[in-house]
């Protein structure tokens, strides 16, 4: 990793460093009246609580900063300084307080994590050229987990990764340069994420091993690198390892052998990684194995875990990815968006308190635009993390710049009515309505190997804005932007408003040339990318858009469709279920309706898909033209590297506005001649 004085990293070339280093660049600060004040408040440390590994991170943190920011490193004293740090118990264990005086200015955490916080926030504050004067705050985050999910095989792949290879695994091994995962937890600490799994949550058998002996040794050496920076790792497990490599024929979470394999595996487990955080399981779900297999529950399958962690204040996180409908393409009842809620809500209250329910945003799987999911908000004695995914798997795949930070927004902001008006999902997941006592957000990561972390440099905005977001929820899209863009290029005016101006719209952009109207799915089946408008329509387990010459969208009101609608409060319940009243942008998720039909807008659902494809690319083009004016702004290889991105961006966009607009004009018989003029 890079350090200070030494700015090579293996494998990366000269001009690779600047997109290595994503938003901790530490540009030297060429105000000088700013650069002697800096200085005069860091000329040294008092350090005025105990030293531990976590301390000294934060420490190693701002002497690098200030080297490259001011050219000078502080030093540490333990008998007075004018930058005071120490630790406070009385405070929230990761809050942070920071005051300016006239001397300097006092870090003071509630943990030796919350200085760490503190110190980043610091440095963000002091790239941005905040006046230190008036640096007086106090942070805590609203959730007490934040979490990120790592899809990656061991054989060296990233399932549904996009950014290039693991740098965990290859070839059925760990990495032995452990450098990268160094500087990755600088990156997740600096945005304060605190948990981690580090393997795809659909478990093959070598995966299994990872709580063997087989690789104990080096599970324990990659946690121990992460709990230098305040994270704690956690395992993906197969729910089958019994037999896997138990010896079992069964994994029956009721049978008394698998309920002594488990004890004594997790023993074991934390006897030689005792700070690991416990397990995620994927269960009953595409092919994993899981307690359906034996007709037990998901609780009883999860609680059977549960117990073997108890001792060792281990959690279970089991997501609630399941559906097992199996549904003929003429079938327009059974409904896969239903699954979640079917299979765990009867379950509320049955699961052990170190149990959490990992729920995805959405009822289906991270589309550009869902409903949220009725399980937030229907249950009430359950724990629950809601769960996002930086990867673009539905959203252009880090190959199209699509900020998520705008689309979280509005989920988290979601009206539940759970407990009445104001029940917002943002206060259910943080454990505020309901008093869970493990309540938090994880996501999907969006990272691999490639140089820039993230494949398309501006999707490192994704993963920055992520946590940022669920450290604090009421930041809003356009700080969080804005607070990245200055971090990463600089504080040039000129280039900060044209980055704000690709980014912000650049959610809508994308729903606009593929998916609007809330239709979703309609890309190739087997690697999600691209339009393919019946890729999913005739799957044998679900059926997404319905279109025909009648009309489109899947009716799941409860009188004549599905019944998916009642699955929510009364009053999201009925404006979802009513055609009146359900919003324009949900209209095909929840209503089967006639191309003529009219939005709100006054347009037809036709006119509107016609409309918006061809808006979508002129947009597009427009994002184009912002990052051209930057040409002599940013470094070479960054401006080649998102020009190269935008202009496939653009011609995906136009191959997604010709295929969708052919198919829908041809499949609803209007004359296509007429097509920009029928309201």
């Amino acid at each position: 990793m890079y350090r200070k004085n030494e700015r090579l990293v293996d494998g990366l070339e000269e001009d690779q460093l600047t997109s290595y280093r994503a938003w901790l660049q530490y540009r030297s600060i060429g105000d000088e009246g700013y650069q002697k004040k800096v200085l005069s408040y860091f000329s040294s440390i008092h350090l005025d609580c105990n030293r531990d590994v976590i301390i000294d991170r934060a420490l190693e943190e701002i002497q690098l900063a200030m080297f490259e920011m001011v050219g000078f490193s502080p030093n540490i004293s333990q008998n007075g300084g004018s930058f005071v740090i120490n630790v406070d118990s009385n405070l929230a264990k990761e809050g942070f307080q920071v005051k300016s005086t006239d001397s300097g200015l006092t870090l003071t955490g509630g943990s030796s994590r919350a200085v760490l916080y503190g110190i980043f926030h610091i440095l963000r504050e002091i790239q941005s050229e905040t006046p230190l004067n008036t640096m007086d705050c106090y942070e805590a985050p609203k959730n007490a987990f934040r979490m990120i999910n790592h899809w990656d095989d061991m054989n060296g792949d990233v399932e549904r990764g996009y950014a290039g290879q693991s740098f965990f695994y290859d070839d059925y091994q760990f990495i032995k340069d452990r450098a990268r995962i160094h500087d990755y937890a600088r990156l997740l600490s600096s945005v304060g994420i605190n948990a981690l799994t580090i393997n795809n949550v659909n478990v093959h058998q070598v995966e299994s091993h990872l709580i063997t002996d087989k690789y104990l040794d080096e599970v324990k050496q990659t946690s121990d690198i992460f709990n230098q920076y305040g994270i704690t790792m956690y395992l993906s497990i197969n729910y089958a390892s019994p037999i896997e490599f138990g010896g079992l024929d069964t994994a029956d979470p009721l049978d008394e052998r698998v309920i002594q394999f488990w004890k004594q595996t997790v023993q074991h487990v934390y006897k030689r990684v005792p700070q690991l955080g416990g397990f995620l399981v994927k269960a009953d779900s595409e092919n994993r194995p899981g307690p359906f297999t034996y007709d037990r529950n998901h609780a009883e399958g999860a609680n059977m875990l549960a117990d073997a962690l108890a001792p060792f204040g281990g959690i279970v996180i089991w997501r609630c990815f399941v559906y097992n409908c199996k549904q003929d393409w003429r079938d327009r009842k059974t409904d896969r968006a239903r699954a979640a809620y079917d299979h765990f809500m009867p379950l509320d209250g049955q699961f052990k308190d170190n149990v959490v329910l990992q729920i995805k945003n959405g009822p289906m799987d991270f589309q550009v635009r869902e409903p949220v999911s009725p399980l937030i908000g229907g249950l009430e004695k359950t724990n629950q993390f809601l769960e996002f995914q930086i990867a673009q798997e539905y959203l252009g795949q880090q190959r199209h710049l699509v900020y998520l930070i705008p689309q979280w927004k509005e989920v988290l902001a979601f009206d539940t009515q759970a407990k009445g008006e104001g029940t917002q999902v943002k206060d259910i997941v943080s454990g505020d309505v309901f008093d869970q006592s493990i309540s938090g957000i994880v996501a999907v990561s969006n990272v691999g190997n490639d140089y820039n972390w993230t494949g398309h440099t501006m999707a490192q905005l994704n993963l920055y804005g992520y946590g940022r977001l669920i450290w604090n929820p009421d930041l809003s899209a356009e700080a969080i932007a804005l607070e990245w863009t200055k971090q990463t290029f600089g504080r040039d005016h000129h280039v900060v408003d044209h980055i704000m101006q690709m980014v912000m719209p650049s959610w809508e952009i994308y729903e606009n040339y593929t998916s609007p109207l809330g239709i979703g799915w309609m890309v190739n089946v087997s690697h999600h990318y691209g339009p393919n408008i019946d890729g999913y329509e005739y799957m044998a387990w679900g059926t997404y858009h319905f279109a025909d010459r009648d009309g489109i969208g899947v009716d799941r009101t409860i009188e004549t469709g599905t019944g998916y609608a009642g699955q929510y409060h009364p009053v999201n319940r009925d404006v979802y279920n009513a055609l009146e009243s359900c919003p324009d942008e949900l209209l095909l998720f929840f209503h089967h309706v006639p191309y003529t039909h009219q939005l709100k807008s006054g347009k037809t659902v036709i006119q509107h898909i016609y409309d918006t494809h061809f808006k979508g690319v002129e947009q597009v083009e427009a994002m184009i033209d912002d990052w051209q004016q930057l040409k002599n702004k940013v470094d070479e290889r960054r401006f080649k590297d998102v020009s190269e991105r935008l202009d496939h961006q653009l011609y995906m966009a136009k191959e997604w506005r010709d295929i969708i607009n052919t198919y829908f004009y041809r499949k609803s018989g209007i004359d296509d001649q007429h097509k920009r003029t029928i309201y």
